[in-house]
Order: C-alpha cells, then structure tokens, then sequence
C-alpha cells in the first residue's frame, strides 16, 4: 500500500433546501480536489489550497486525515502514513458542506487505498460518512450526487437518489462572513407546534415532486416553519435576502446552516433576475455562483494505474 496515490473529487452540497430538515441535501457543481497518497506509518505531509486553507490543521487532526483513519479503524488495518494534497473550492463555514465534502473525501480516499485489501460498499460509506459528520444529509449527496432523501433506520443510515428535472437551474448566493453549524443548531427548538410539523411534512412531500417533476411548484414547496425562522436571528441579512427573493417568486431558501442563500430558479435567465435583486436587497454583498446539480457524486480513482472506482 505504501506509494499509491489516488484522486478524490467530492461536490459541495446544500441540506434541507427549505422544508426538508436534516433529511433532503443536493450536490452542487463546486468541487474540493484531493490527493492522497499512502506513506510509511507515522508520516505525514499536508498541503492546503482555496477556501478555508488559513485554518485547516496539518496533522493527524485534520478532518479529511481522521476520516481516513476511521474508515481503516473499521476495517482492522493499520492507518499508514499520509500525504495530502487538497484544494478546496467547497466554501469554508457557508452552509455549503464543507465538513461534510471533507469527511467523504476521506472515506472515498481509504475506500482508493484500501482496493483490493477490503471492499466498501455504498451503504458501508454512507454508515461510516454518517458516524463521522453525525447525519447524513450532507454526507449522501456528497458521496453520490443529484438530489438524496436521507434516513436512519434498522440497517443503519440509508439514502436514496432522485434525478432532478432539468427545468431546475441553481443559484447560490455567497456571502463574505460564516456562520457556525453548530451555533445554528444551538438555536433549534426541541419541540415545534404540530401545525407546524404537519406544514413541514406537506412541503417536503411536495419538494420531491417540484424537484423532479413539476418546477412550477417550487415557491409553495420550500416554504419552511422548522428552523429558518428560529436561526434568522443569528443571521438577519441572509433572512432578509430569502425574504426578498420569495416576496418577487423565488424558491430562495437557506443553504444548510447558512449563511448562504440557495435559490432554485427555473431557467438561467430568471438566475441573473435573482442576482440583481441580491445586489440590492440588503447592505452584504453577495458572491453569486451559478452551479448546476452535480450527478455524479464524490469519485477516487488510482492515479498510477488510471484505474477508477466511483461510488
């Protein structure tokens, strides 16, 4: 094993796209890039480019490293050393999956290592990913694109994949400061009304159908009462952004934890109306990324052979 090399590409991702809380995520054409390569046990060397770099450890503590580490503890084999070269364009503390485009790049470059000495399966990354971000809706679309419905049941965390309708056209709207995931979560209730929960249940059924079926519907279905409202305090100029953008008809909702705005428009000529409403509704500036769904997911392939593996 020492000296293989393999590269990994893994999306960015945007959870719960409005109703779909903790549950839904879809993989978005921005990509961190990697290389890992096996070493001698107890080396390692890691390089650090793009979005986040200033602040990414360069030891054993780095996320993409333990990630590799988990998925060898797991198998039985022991963690070699591990030179790292990665190159983020996954924006750091956005909402846009960073950690969770990290902890997939690590299990997809063990699952490139590990070829041929153990075999990992999509449900096997998907538990292991689960274990290391603690949910699974940024992790799955990660690991293998489009739009994933994300659960937890007797077999462990499950996914299912789902093409969205090419009507759909992303836009996400990034802003120039971060927002914590964890201070998000801090302010999420405990319990909610049941009207409110009943409200959630019939839009996230009803997001399925805009997102690959009927577009049309995309306003209604991404309304949301289960946790926008409750962290738009801690981020009042991405709320006013949403509210902005929904009060002129666009399904804008916040990406994951925020601070980012993700709106789901239906042609990339009512994308550049969106962007011109963000250049004015509220005094951040916003950079606009125009990103198609990623289909394919998080990929490894052995550089030296050329050889592929894709989950």
């Amino acid at each position: 094993m020492p000296g293989r090399t393999v590269e990994v590409r893994v999306p960015a991702t945007s959870a719960n796209l409005g109703p779909g809380f903790d549950t839904l995520g879809l993989a978005l054409s921005m990509y961190d890039e990697l290389e890992v390569t096996a070493l001698e046990p107890g080396t390692y060397e890691i390089e650090v480019s793009g979005s986040g770099a200033e602040e990414i450890a360069r030891d054993p503590s780095n996320l993409v490293v333990r990630s590799i580490a988990h998925v060898f503890a797991d198998a039985g084999i022991a963690m070699p050393g591990i030179r790292l070269v990665a190159r983020n364009g996954v924006p750091h503390g956005r909402g846009l999956g960073s950690s969770g485009a990290a902890v997939a790049a690590g299990v997809l470059a063990a699952k490139g290592l590990l070829e041929g000495i153990v075999e990992l399966d999509d449900e096997a990354l998907l538990r292991l990913a689960t274990e290391l971000e603690g949910h699974p809706d940024n992790v799955a679309p990660a690991l293998f694109g489009g739009l994933t419905i994300a659960w937890t049941g007797e077999r462990g965390p499950q996914h299912k994949k789902l093409l969205v309708h090419r009507g759909v056209s992303p836009l996400v709207l990034v802003p120039g400061y971060t927002m914590s995931t964890k201070a998000a979560r801090s302010l999420q209730p405990q319990h909610v009304p049941s009207e409110d929960a009943v409200f959630n249940v019939s839009r996230s059924a009803l997001l399925i159908a805009a997102l690959t079926q009927s577009p049309d519907v995309l306003l209604d279905a991404t309304d949301d009462r289960l946790h926008q409202d409750y962290r738009a305090p801690a981020m009042p100029e991405t709320n006013r952004l949403v509210r902005a953008l929904r009060a002129e008809g666009f399904a804008a909702v916040v990406s994951g934890a925020g601070p980012s705005v993700l709106v789901l428009c239906d042609g990339p000529g009512s994308r550049l109306d969106a962007v011109r409403i963000a250049e004015t509704a509220t005094d951040t500036p916003w950079i606009p990324q125009m990103v198609a769904v990623d289909v394919r997911g998080g990929t490894v392939r052995e550089r030296a052979e050329g050889s592929s593996s894709q989950s």
